[in-house]
Formats: C-alpha cells, sequence, structure tokens
C-alpha cells in the first residue's frame, strides 16, 4: 500500500488553516472536475482530490493523520504502525457508509475504524439532543486484566483553534479495568463523551480495549501462550521445570521425547472469567553453544553414537 501525502494533493503547507484547505479545494475542485476539465487524468485526480478533503477538513482526521509524521512522502511503501490511533478519541462525522467503498486501501485502513463510530453515534443534533458518543482505542498491561485495575488512562482529542488550526486537547481519566476483560471488549464510561444541547446529558466514552506488547506472554482471546526456553536433554529425557504465569510460577513437567513445538497446556491458567481461558506453554529447545572443547567434544561424540538425520523425511542427509 502506498503513502498518500494528502497536503500535497491539495497542494497546502502542513500548517495551513481549515479555511486554506476549504479555499485550496474549492480552486483544484473546479481545475479537475470531470464534466469541465480537459486533463488527461482529470477523474482519479478529482477522486483523490476528495479523499484528501475528507481527511484535512475534519480536524478530528487530520490530526489522526498528522501523527503519522512529516517524513512519508507520496507514493512509499506503508503499513499503519502498530496502534498508531492509540489514545485518541473519536466522535466521527463525515465518513458514512455509503462512502466506504469510495476511498483508496490507504484512506481505508487509516479511517475505517473511525468510520464505523461514527455510523454507531449519527444523527444531527436538535436543541435537545443527547451529546455524541466518543470512542478511543487504549492498551493496557495483560496483567490489569488478570487482576483487575484502576488505572489513570491519558486521551488526546483533536480540536479547532479560533485561527483555524487544529491542534489536540489531553485529559485524564482514572479508568476502573474490570478483571477478565479481554482485546476487543470496550469499557463504557458513562457522561464523557460529547456535551449534550439544551437540557440533554452528555454522551458516553467508550474504550476499545487491546494489550500492550508482553516480554513473555502472547494473548488469543481468553488464552495465554508462552514460548518456554528448554534444554536439549529436558526435551529428550523429560524433566521437571518452573514456568512464569501472569499468577505466579508453577511447577511444569516436561514429558521425554518432546520436540521443538510442542504446546503443555495449563487449563484454566488464562484470562479470569465465567469461561476461564487456558494457557499453553510451547516448548522452545535452545542448544548450547559450542564453545569449547569440552562443549565440541560432547557434540562431535553426539554426531558418531546418535546417527541422528534430522532431514531424514526430506530424503536427504
Amino acid at each position: 500500500m502506498e503513502f498518500k501525502d494528502y497536503y500535497e494533493i491539495m497542494e497546502v503547507a502542513r500548517d495551513a488553516t481549515q479555511d486554506d484547505i476549504k479555499r485550496a479545494y474549492r480552486k483544484l475542485a473546479r481545475k479537475y472536475h470531470p464534466d469541465v476539465s480537459k486533463e488527461s487524468d482529470a477523474e482519479a485526480r478529482f477522486k483523490e482530490l476528495g479523499e484528501a478533503y475528507e481527511v484535512l477538513k475534519d480536524p478530528e482526521k487530520r490530526a489522526a493523520y498528522d501523527q503519522l509524521g512529516a517524513n512519508w512522502k507520496a507514493g512509499q511503501d506503508f503499513r499503519p504502525p502498530p496502534d498508531w490511533d492509540a489514545g485518541f478519541e473519536f466522535s466521527g462525522g463525515g465518513y458514512t457508509a455509503g462512502e466506504a467503498g469510495a476511498h483508496s486501501d490507504f484512506f481505508e485502513d487509516l479511517f475505517g475504524r473511525a468510520g464505523a463510530y461514527q455510523r454507531s453515534s449519527g444523527g444531527r443534533r436538535s436543541f435537545h439532543m443527547r451529546g455524541e458518543d466518543h470512542h478511543a482505542k487504549v492498551l493496557i498491561d495483560l496483567e490489569d486484566s488478570f487482576t483487575g485495575a484502576t488505572r489513570s488512562i491519558s486521551l488526546r482529542m483533536p480540536v479547532l483553534t479560533e485561527d483555524g488550526h487544529v491542534t489536540t486537547q489531553d485529559r485524564t481519566l482514572n479508568v476502573r479495568i474490570p478483571k477478565g476483560i479481554r482485546a476487543g471488549q470496550q469499557i463504557r464510561l458513562a457522561g464523557q463523551g460529547g456535551p449534550g444541547l439544551g437540557d440533554a446529558g452528555s454522551g458516553d466514552l467508550y474504550l476499545e480495549v487491546e494489550f500492550r506488547d508482553h516480554r513473555f506472554y502472547r494473548v488469543d482471546g481468553a488464552d495465554i501462550y508462552l514460548d518456554l526456553p528448554v534444554a536439549p536433554w529436558e526435551a529428550a529425557l523429560g524433566a521437571s521445570v518452573r514456568a512464569p504465569t501472569p499468577s505466579g510460577f508453577v511447577g511444569l513437567k516436561i514429558p521425554a521425547n518432546s520436540s521443538q513445538g510442542r504446546k503443555l497446556r495449563l487449563k484454566g491458567r488464562g484470562l479470569p472469567g465465567k469461561e476461564p481461558g487456558d494457557m499453553f506453554v510451547v516448548l522452545e529447545v535452545n542448544l548450547p553453544p559450542a564453545d569449547s572443547e569440552a562443549a565440541r567434544a560432547i557434540y562431535k561424540q553426539m554426531e558418531d553414537k546418535l546417527g541422528f538425520n534430522p532431514r531424514a523425511r526430506m530424503g536427504v542427509s
């Protein structure tokens, strides 16, 4: 997927005001409108221009796009950084389900989520109308789901300044993280969304949970995975070892003749819940280095006496 420089497409500087962007769009839309333009690529340029305007006219999308950084160049191979939108509040606006297929893959990858949020909260305001629901993705530690916790979480909300520039406004909330929450589930904070109009109350804030990368564990649904290094003789002869789990160390029996990648199941030691997940320990056989005469002699002895061919099933030695 190629990076799109929406400022270059709109022919405006990155610090352009919202009025500058609106004027640039009107000028270029007249130039490239397929009904009047004599440019050979008018239709493609007009579509590209519409997409750029879709992002830059919206303070939320523009602020999120800007945080990707100014070093990306148009046409560069691009993949959104993991969790690039974590901590951003979206209230939606401007992007509707009907427009979803009209944009590039680049746009869809970045703003598909925001579009979904918008669709869930849509509607036109009246004098007495509940505020919009806001949505944001937040990163938590696996341990917080395992035990439950209260954490201080900072969010950034794009806002438009009086002089027409887009900036972000930070706020910090104390959030209770329910025990056993899974990635993708949401925490609802009542009344923390957009303000209502008239006598109506504020909307709610929905925090979609994702886990930070952990140095030991991976999470899949309610199950937890751990790659556990073992010595060749522990895998071959069997052994009793200690293994870490989010709730503390446990004793683990390695069956004899275990191979690389063998999974050992610890039932019910995954994420807690009405139906707790399991923990899977994946054996990772580590070879000791042949960095001494004694070590090399042992490897040579194995070569001479074991007659082991790891490529036998391939028909080669």
